[in-house]
């Protein structure tokens, strides 16, 4: 069994690429399909900002683990290596923004020492208090967060955003205000947020602002 890929690239040479990450749970060893919640969501997301990075010379790359489970980095960290090398195989030497919504977030800032890595940007991220910022050394990091996310912890988000910054991490912190986790209420926000947070990452420029209060309802289900 393999990680897979989905691939939307450019018309031309591409001049940078984005990985993006999707979601899963603490453990499990099921297998992640089409019918995968966290991937589609991620496709979705995908889509969203295709025509954008095209327009910019950026390619999209979806992963797709083997395994949906975190299942203490085994698995995962080694998809997204993977990935990263048939990145590079393909497009060579590009700079290459990691883009993780959840626990995607935090297999990003796992292995963005990569050296193809210029930094990352988290959707709702899944950061615990254990989890490294030293890969970060050298890339940025752009993460945003809803307040009313019942699965992931904006305070947490904030302390490692806070750490990485103490780090000498240049790091920001999107509040998306009253939204939720999965990405769907606020929908186009998150999907700016998204693509000016690649921008901010790839280029330099001014980080997203913060959005106007979303409205989305509590989620509960344990999908991260």
């Amino acid at each position: 069994m393999t990680p897979t890929l989905t691939r939307l690239d450019p018309d031309r040479p591409a001049g940078a690429a984005v990985l993006l990450l999707h979601g899963g749970t603490p453990r499990s060893e099921t297998v992640v399909d089409g019918r995968s919640a966290s991937w589609r969501r991620m496709a979705a997301l995908q889509r969203a900002v295709d025509r954008p990075l095209r327009t910019d010379g950026v390619a999209s790359w979806l992963l797709r683990y083997r395994q949906r489970g975190w299942n203490d980095g085994v698995g995962v960290l080694a998809d997204a290596r993977w990935a990263l090398e048939e990145v590079r195989r393909t497009h060579g030497d590009v700079p290459v923004v990691l883009l993780g919504h959840s626990m995607g977030a935090r297999v990003a800032v796992h292995v963005a020492d990569d050296p193809s890595v210029v930094g990352v940007v988290g959707l709702a991220p899944w950061w615990e208090p254990g989890d490294p910022v030293s890969p970060l050394a050298g890339r940025r990091l752009v993460a945003a967060h809803g307040r009313r996310d019942r699965i992931t912890s904006y305070r947490r988000t904030a302390d490692f955003v806070e750490r990485a910054r103490r780090a000498g991490v240049a790091a920001d912190l999107v509040d998306m205000g009253w939204r939720g986790h999965y990405l769907l209420a606020g929908a186009g926000a998150w999907n700016r947020v998204a693509l000016a947070g690649v921008r901010s990452v790839r280029t330099g420029s001014e980080p997203p602002r913060p959005t106007a209060p979303g409205r989305a309802a509590p989620s509960r289900d344990s999908h991260r």
